[in-house]
């Protein structure tokens, strides 16, 4: 058996190379490498909420995870994962650059592309039920603040940052 630090690689590296489309798209993959071998599920759901809070790009949620885990030091974790999760884009940009422009003229190419869109679309519905969904909306009052928030975002156009505040309070006020 491989190290700890080379299961954080492998963990990071397969949710990075199976991603297409999205960040939101490897929470179900980082979910399964993570918990519980590395985090508990609560560290996991509050991580991916507090980088849904920040600008930047999901992937930097493995960062968290890395420096969350607890069998290597932290930067250590941090740095494995983040460079597991962004490894796999960068070695096929490096390989399919030269190829490109000749796939991306041919037909079946562009179909393959609009299917594997679809295929994403079902993967995100598939992770924001659960975790997200599963783990965060526990009764009606819950379900009733998440459509608050979702309101505040797309129709209130207020930052993120100000939304999980907001909501972060609402949760502590209920206690």
């Amino acid at each position: 058996p491989l190290g700890p630090g080379w299961t954080l690689l492998d963990a990071t590296f397969r949710a990075g190379a199976l991603v297409f489309g999205g960040g939101h798209v490897v929470l179900p993959l980082l979910e399964t490498g993570f918990v519980p071998a590395f985090v508990n599920h609560e560290t996991f759901v509050a991580g991916y909420g507090a980088a849904n809070a920040v600008p930047g790009p999901l992937f930097t949620f493995a960062t968290f995870l890395g420096a969350a885990q607890t069998v290597t030091s932290p930067l250590l974790g941090a740095l494995i994962s983040t460079l597991g999760i962004f490894l796999p884009g960068a070695l096929l940009m490096a390989g399919a650059l030269p190829f490109w422009s000749a796939l991306s003229a041919r037909p079946a190419a562009r179909n393959a592309l609009a299917g594997l869109n679809a295929g994403v679309v079902g993967l995100l519905l598939a992770a924001l039920y659960d975790p997200v969904f599963t783990s965060g909306i526990r009764g009606p009052g819950d379900l009733a603040l998440a459509l608050l928030a979702y309101a505040a975002l797309s129709a209130g156009r207020l930052p993120a940052w100000a939304v999980v505040l907001g909501c972060a309070l609402v949760g502590w006020l209920a206690l």
